[in-house]
């Protein structure tokens, strides 16, 4: 029988396993704050940094200043916000498809996919992930800002950049009841998609993901996407940042989450919460050097 990747992890099959995931570093200075903060006082395991954001160049800085951290790529076709903008990373002239009529990244995962031709996309994730290195980031994994890189026209680029740069996705095996009960019951096809993808160019499947869909049940709910925990290695997705006048200028419906996953994933509360649980985490650099060790041959210095 083939070890599970828990297992392979020096987990046992059966233990819960946690990758405790913030999302939207370099978003905004509060992204930053509260994302750092989880990273260093809670049981918060890795992030990854959008790269075209305003805030990235501070995210670098502090990754730099700290080679432990655990950060990938959030690669990033959508500038979602209504009055916070970002463009692409690579030369405008260079991608005129990932362009809204304002000259920014469209604003939805749809409207990506309806105008972005993917050789276009393939330049700028590419130049997304170029630049990520070149600040001095020890990128650890890649994964896909509002999913929209794991999109059919898109997904097989996003396999493609993994390979290239050896370096793990945010793959899972999608449970359809765990994402009827957030909501978002149609992200089960694309999920699918991903995993079998994934699969296919040898590169690890978690065991399951809980991506943390917007509540306002505050502590209540971050307890319950814990004890929905199954066995293996699951990713448990969050968007920690610090409340006040700037976050709640740029997200104002989402403000008060991102806080409580702060403080819950920044602190005490997450740690007793997965300790009670018996749930134990891992980090994205653990599942990189597994990656890099069973695709290379023996004794390959690289």
């Amino acid at each position: 029988m083939v070890p599970t990747v828990a297992e392979r992890l020096g987990f046992r099959a059966a233990d819960r396993v946690a990758v405790v995931h913030v999302d939207d570093i370099g978003m905004c200075h509060a992204a930053n704050e509260g994302a750092f903060e989880a990273l260093a006082k809670g049981p918060a395991t890795c992030g990854s940094v959008m790269v075209p954001c305003p805030w990235f160049a501070e995210a670098a800085e502090r990754a730099r200043a700290d080679p432990e951290l655990d950060l990938g790529v959030h690669l990033t076709l959508n500038s979602e916000w209504p009055r916070y903008r970002w463009g692409p990373v690579a030369a405008r002239s260079a991608v005129p498809s990932l362009l809204d009529d304002a000259g920014m990244l469209p604003r939805t995962s749809l409207g990506t996919a309806r105008r972005a031709r993917p050789e276009e996309v393939e330049i700028e994730l590419r130049a997304q992930i170029e630049r990520a290195l070149a600040t001095g980031i020890d990128v650890t994994h890649l994964d896909s800002h509002m999913g929209t890189c794991v999109l059919a026209p898109f997904l097989p680029i996003y396999v493609k950049l993994a390979r290239e740069f050896e370096l793990p996705v945010f793959a899972a095996r999608p449970d359809r009841a765990v994402l009827e009960r957030a909501g978002i019951a149609a992200a089960f096809e694309v999920l699918r998609a991903l995993e079998d993808a994934a699969r296919a160019a040898g590169l690890p499947v978690l065991d399951g993901c809980d991506l943390g869909m917007p509540s306002d049940a505050g502590e209540a709910h971050e307890l319950e996407r814990v004890a929905g925990l199954g066995s293996g290695v699951s990713w448990l997705l969050c968007h920690a940042a610090h409340d006040g006048e700037e976050l709640r200028a740029i997200a104002p419906e989402s403000a008060e989450q991102r806080d409580c996953e702060r403080r819950f994933w920044g602190g005490a509360a997450g740690r007793r919460a997965l300790e009670a649980a018996g749930v134990r985490t891992v980090g994205m650099r653990a599942i990189r050097a597994l990656l890099r060790s069973e695709r290379r041959p023996e004794g390959d210095p690289r």
